[in-house]
């Protein structure tokens, strides 16, 4: 058997965000490291209200726990073909949860949204995100997929993640790093997503799911056969032990999968 992710469950989303902070600051200084900037990738649902609790709180240990937003590099792991300030607007969503809330001196993070002006062709919507990430990865005839310094990413209760569906031709693509689709089973039909191979290529993976409403779909996807073929278990499989999923007990009982005790 090969390397497994890590599956961390804990009483409360509070004492998740404390855990979850450590480690996107962990992540971040290997970034630093790197190249001097942290390059991310943001999913939607409930992941910007729990990324806010774990980064806005004030730094408890000095310099090793500071979250330095002025290097950031945000990009989203998929986007909906809407406007900006629309109610399913991952950016919105993350512009009300986590960017607006940023302190004065905290620094902003250098946030890539979708270009509007593709709205109705989310084809060209995806080519050019896509360029996007060349511009900040180089070319895309030098380096075959962007390497992610951290994708933080959700689960659906039918275990998709990004805007990758159970079953969808998309999760077979292999050459573009972000596709269209225009066949979305949950609405809006029409968005733009990462591409797996994109997403497992990524330095660390995370996965936030809390709340009882997931211990089913975690169930399948850990200790099933059958979840291995779902999109997060697809993630769990490429990514092996580069995979950390933070989840609170409700969402992780009667799971069989062995839980982690700490970083």
């Amino acid at each position: 058997m090969g390397k497994q992710p890590n599956l961390y469950a804990f009483d409360d989303v509070s004492a998740l965000a404390q855990t979850l902070r450590t480690y996107v600051i962990q992540c971040q200084n290997a970034g630093f490291e790197r190249h001097g900037l942290f390059k991310v990738a943001v999913s939607g649902g409930s992941l910007p209200a729990t990324l806010a609790k774990a980064l806005l709180e004030p730094s408890q240990a000095g310099s090793e726990d500071m979250v330095d937003f002025a290097k950031w590099e945000i990009f989203f792991a998929d986007e909906r073909a809407v406007p900006l300030d629309h109610a399913d607007s991952n950016y919105k969503l993350l512009k009300d949860e986590l960017l607006d809330k940023i302190p004065n001196g905290a620094g902003q993070p250098n946030v890539h949204p979708i270009d509007l002006k593709y709205l109705d062709d989310v084809q060209e919507m995806a080519d050019q995100y896509q360029e996007s990430l060349m511009q900040s990865f180089a070319a895309k005839d030098s380096v075959k997929l962007p390497i992610f310094d951290l994708l933080l990413l959700g689960c659906g209760p039918d275990g998709h993640t990004c805007s990758l569906f159970p079953n969808h031709e998309l999760l077979r693509e292999a050459d573009a790093w972000v596709a269209p689709i225009e066949d979305s089973p949950k609405p809006p039909a029409k968005r733009i997503t990462l591409s797996l191979p994109v997403v497992t290529h990524g330095i660390k993976i995370a996965f936030v799911a809390t709340g009882a409403g997931k211990k089913d779909i975690l169930k399948q996807i850990f200790d099933t056969e059958e979840g291995r073929s779902l999109p997060c278990g697809l993630v769990n499989e490429g990514g092996a032990d580069k995979v950390s999923w933070f989840t609170d007990n409700g969402a992780v009982e009667g799971v069989g999968f062995p839980r982690r005790g700490s970083l």
